[in-house]
């Protein structure tokens, strides 16, 4: 008997949109609780491989492996830490100065608008009290909200190493979960689909790990060589805000602004400055982000926009972050769902990347020309769910 209910197109459309609007409806509600968890799922597939490692050549017990895996990962963000501090604190010495400086470009400022725009600074002054008669109360607002996000992460950082932990330790507890809820004739398209998603995640995240060190890299090799002062600092600041799709490099450049008074008012300065952000933004864009992160997860810039916009209505900086990992698990189950291939589809990438032109590749993003579909075979042990355990194929082969 067949008991599949075939419903005609506008049924379907109709239930999958609201099906979209309660999932965000509940991650808006309970963004409290399902960021860390998520944080702590991506976290736990990057340490997963560190896992196995222990587990396998130092034949580690797993409940040591997985501490031990963890720890490690806490005590390189406490040193990144400690670090940022030393130096921020350093920084925070010279603040005086950078007031100076920033006077001294006011004033400059100032007479250029004096000169130019025939606008007395008496005048000018009035402009920016009345543009900014709120601040004050406003500025109370954001002190406030602030505080109120920094305690929040503060408790977050908190239960992220736990959960990451507990998911980690319970990995093949939550696999055989899965086994049962789907019927064992979608076991293989089951296991296909956490592969593939921990090949994605694991892939993604690696890549905005090697990302964030370039940008560092190149950033503070840059600010030394005009002279910025705390050019190691805003390097590495640099390099984590690029992390946040689009908005933390804009972040990052006003912050290097204003820190490269901390030497000279010299407006040479500055303009080294920019120039620097904009020319590894051109090599991060160009070259790191289409070969080292783009390739790891195939999503279109249009579904990465309007996806990192919808992370941020919903949770901020850190639904931002979590946008393209979110997609990237949701086509991988699009694209072997049949049901729901269409959805991957379209939020794949298939535009040609490259064309030849007289023996040269250029870059080609011309949705008219026909595209090869690559295939990217990893080499990934496969679980093999059974009633106890999660073996893999080659021990079972072995067996």
């Amino acid at each position: 008997m067949n008991d599949i209910l075939k419903l005609p197109f506008y049924a379907k459309l109709s239930l999958t949109l609201l099906g979209l609007i309660s999932i965000v409806f509940i991650f808006y509600i309970g963004q409290d609780i399902l960021i860390p968890v998520m944080m702590s799922f991506l976290f736990a597939i990057l340490l997963y491989p560190i896992v196995q490692f222990f587990k396998s050549k130092l034949r580690f017990p797993h409940v040591l492996a997985v501490m031990i895996a963890v720890i490690l990962f806490v005590l390189i963000f406490i040193g990144l830490f400690v670090f940022l501090s030393f130096q921020i604190s350093d920084f925070a010495d010279d603040f005086d100065k950078i007031e100076r400086n920033i006077n001294i470009h006011l004033r400059n400022i100032q007479g250029f608008v004096r000169d130019n725009f025939h606008l007395s600074s008496r005048e000018q002054k009035q402009y920016i009290d009345t543009a900014t008669e709120d601040s004050m109360e406003k500025g109370k607002e954001i002190i406030g909200t602030t505080l109120m996000s920094f305690t929040d992460t503060l408790v977050n950082l908190t239960l992220i190493p736990i959960y990451t932990f507990l998911i980690l330790l319970y990995r093949t507890h939550f696999l055989l979960f899965l086994s049962k809820l789907i019927k064992k004739e979608n076991h293989d398209q089951l296991k296909n689909i956490l592969t593939n998603v921990r090949v994605a995640i694991n892939s993604y995240i690696v890549g905005l790990i090697i990302e964030m060190i370039l940008i560092s890299v190149m950033t503070t090799l840059g600010f030394m060589l005009i002279g910025v002062k705390y050019a190691i600092l805003l390097g590495i600041i640099t390099g984590i805000l690029n992390l946040i799709p689009y908005i933390g490099i804009l972040f990052a450049g006003v912050l290097s602004i204003v820190a490269s008074l901390t030497g000279s008012p010299d407006l040479s300065i500055i303009v080294g400055v920019i120039v620097i952000t904009i020319v590894v933004q051109l090599i991060d864009n160009n070259v790191i982000v289409p070969l080292i992160v783009s390739s790891k997860v195939e999503i279109n810039a249009f579904v990465s926009i309007v996806g990192i916009i919808i992370g941020g209505a919903i949770a901020g900086v850190s639904g931002m972050f979590l946008a393209l990992p979110i997609l990237a698990v949701l086509k991988v189950i699009f694209d072997r769902i049949e049901s729901l291939e269409p959805w991957g589809y379209l939020m794949g990438d298939h535009l040609p990347k490259t064309y030849t032109w007289r023996k040269i590749k250029l870059p080609l993003f011309d949705s008219e020309a026909p595209s090869e579909k690559i295939i990217i075979k990893a080499d990934v042990i496969v679980p093999v769910f059974t009633e106890t355990t999660t073996e893999t194929d080659s021990n079972r082969t072995n067996n």
